[in-house]
C-alpha cells in the first residue's frame, strides 16, 4: 500500500460542476467513491475537495480498504 504522499501526489480525475440551482459548485473524484464537496466559488470548492481526497485517502488506508488506481474503473 502506498503513503497518504503518494495517493495524494497520483493523477485522479477531478470533476467540477456548476451548481444552477443555489449556485457554487460541486467537485468530485469519480475514482473515489463518494468523495465529494461543495463550495460557494471555483477556488473554494477545489480546496474544499482537495481536503477531502486526503480525509478519504486517510480514513481508507487506516481501514485496510482498497484504494483505485488513477483511470481504474470499478
Amino acid at each position: 500500500m502506498k503513503t497518504l504522499e503518494e495517493y495524494m501526489a497520483l493523477p485522479y480525475k477531478m470533476e467540477i460542476i456548476p451548481d444552477d440551482s443555489e449556485g457554487g459548485y460541486a467537485a468530485c473524484f469519480p475514482e473515489l467513491r463518494g468523495c465529494a464537496a461543495e463550495g460557494n466559488s471555483f477556488e473554494d470548492v477545489i480546496a474544499k475537495v482537495i481536503a477531502a481526497k486526503e480525509a478519504w485517502f486517510k480514513a481508507a488506508i487506516a481501514e485496510g480498504r482498497e484504494i483505485p488506481e488513477p483511470g481504474a474503473r470499478k
